[in-house]
């Protein structure tokens, strides 16, 4: 084909994606209130990003919907003219997930906020996507009830998207992530139609669908509402602080208070940085000569409390924690708490940038993994501060850079996608609780074989074959893994010709 054909071509098909855009904004406006359909530079600008600020892209335009009526009539529009949508909720995610596409519609959900239903007998809440995390607990409080997942940013990031990414928290070591903790939702499908999963029972016949759409990341359809599980407030609580003088230390006491068959509410890990970095924003009595500390909540009956209490405390001093502090009254234990929920925050008071890391590793590989990370660090000259979920293994090392010096947001990049190297060679995997996004794609070519990304990408096609929803997120391009290196690709023809496009 010659020169002139191929831009003849390629002239017709920027007009066909004209005239297509020109259609669905069209749609777009006869549907939504003008509010509600942004397309001016300064109204698209703050969707540009999600937490991974990294990573910006200006979106085509923006839409909020009201009601999931208004979401299913949207998804139609975008399939006939073949209009990306890429969904997003409070834009809190860390991966890139709701990174927008050029050509596509961003499909806020921000604006379907309602607590439909507090169900105290069944303890169960039925809600719309864009209600806040924090938001589902205070409304059940007064029943004595409270929702257990509980991210570091639960006060601002909303239960769809929780959903999106099977977040976590604090409390998922003995309550789960949030695919243990949703009973049902309902889900507008790439086509448009509206499907119902799961219910308001822990289980239910056929295929586990539910648990598919947790942690989807927005790509197997939209979540409209949720029936979430509530649980009662337990009878006591007691939050512990130990401090180590080495980081392996805290390491090896998380792998031996859980082998004694111990399961903490939450236990959380701080390295000296991040340590030093909390205690001078949130004030909360950490102590700044630690290389290392964990903040341990234990709940149960009063009488269990005591005994365990015991124990985890005996198995602290064992493994050489040099100062122990005791929290029973609910403002002490805030207190404790303030500095591990106010960490990342904190840590942004050090550097002009950061980049938070998310990658899971066996709990027995945690000092090894730890001291890994610090010879990394060393490597790039990039300083690390470790905050993390220890029980779960679940790491967050906050990579510190200034994305004003050339080249550093990309070395910050490359150190991270390092880590996460480090954390699948220790027989782990490359996130936790913040997905894959667009963040995460290529060291998913390092933890997965070419058949199971083919696995992956079969999964995609079965519920949305014209990858009309959050497309190019969370699986990497067999292409792409093969220009990486050819890791784990392979070579021969792909058993299904269909996939050969990836």
């Amino acid at each position: 084909m010659n020169t002139a054909a191929q831009q003849s071509i390629s002239a017709d098909n920027l007009a066909k994606q004209s005239s297509a855009h020109g259609a669905v904004l069209e749609r777009l406006r006869g549907m939504l209130p003008a509010a509600s359909v942004i397309t001016d530079a300064a109204g698209l600008r703050p969707y540009e990003t999600d937490g991974l600020t990294a990573i910006r892209e200006m979106p085509w335009v923006v839409v909020l919907p009201e009601t999931e009526a208004q979401v299913a009539e949207i998804v139609r529009c975008c399939a006939e003219h073949g209009v990306p949508i890429i969904p997003r909720g409070a834009g809190t995610g860390l991966s890139g997930g709701a990174r927008p596409h050029q050509q596509g519609v961003v499909l806020g959900l921000s604006k379907m906020s309602a607590i439909l239903e507090i169900d105290p007998e069944n303890r169960i809440a039925k809600v719309q996507p864009g209600v806040r995390n924090l938001a589902i607990t205070q409304a059940a409080q007064t029943h004595g009830l409270y929702y257990a997942p509980d991210p570091s940013s639960q006060i601002a990031c909303s239960i769809g998207g929780n959903v999106a990414e099977n977040a976590g928290g604090v409390h998922c070591l003995k309550y789960g992530l949030t695919v243990n903790n949703v009973l049902g939702a309902r889900v507008v499908m790439a086509s448009g139609e509206i499907v119902e999963l799961g219910g308001v029972l822990y289980d239910n016949p056929g295929p586990d669908l539910l648990a598919l759409i947790c942690g989807s990341e927005g790509m197997l359809g939209i979540v409209t509402q949720v029936t979430v599980a509530l649980l009662p407030e337990p009878e006591t609580k007691a939050v512990l602080l130990a401090a180590f003088s080495e980081v392996v230390q805290a390491g090896n006491a998380v792998a031996a208070i859980i082998s004694a068959g111990i399961i903490p509410a939450g236990m959380e890990m701080m390295d000296k940085m991040a340590v030093q970095a909390a205690e001078a924003f949130a004030k909360a009595g950490y102590p700044l000569d630690a290389e290392a500390i964990l903040i341990i909540e234990l709940d149960g009956a009063a009488a269990e409390l005591a005994t365990l209490n015991t124990q985890v405390t005996d198995i602290l001093r064992a493994y050489g924690a040099y100062q122990i502090d005791e929290a029973h009254d609910a403002t002490q234990q805030a207190r404790l708490w303030k500095g591990r929920k106010s960490a990342f925050p904190a840590i942004g008071r050090l550097s002009p940038d950061y980049l938070c890391m998310d990658g899971t590793i066996p709990r027995k590989a945690l000092p090894k993994v730890l001291t890994e990370i610090d010879t990394i660090s060393q490597t790039f000259g990039l300083a690390v501060a470790n905050v993390f979920h220890a029980a779960d293994g679940n790491l967050h090392p906050l990579v510190l850079f200034d994305a004003n010096v050339p080249g550093q947001t990309d070395h910050a990049m490359a150190m991270g996608a390092k880590i996460l190297e480090a954390c699948v060679a220790a027989g782990g995997t490359v996130t936790g609780e913040h997905g894959v996004g667009v963040e995460k794609l290529d060291t998913m070519c390092v933890q997965f074989s070419s058949e199971e990304l083919q696995q992956f990408f079969r999964l995609k096609a079965a519920v949305d074959p014209t990858e009309l929803l959050n497309p190019g997120k969370g699986i990497p391009t067999l292409t792409r893994c093969g220009e990486l290196g050819g890791m784990h690709v392979h070579k021969g023809r792909l058993p299904f010709p269909e996939l050969e496009r990836f």
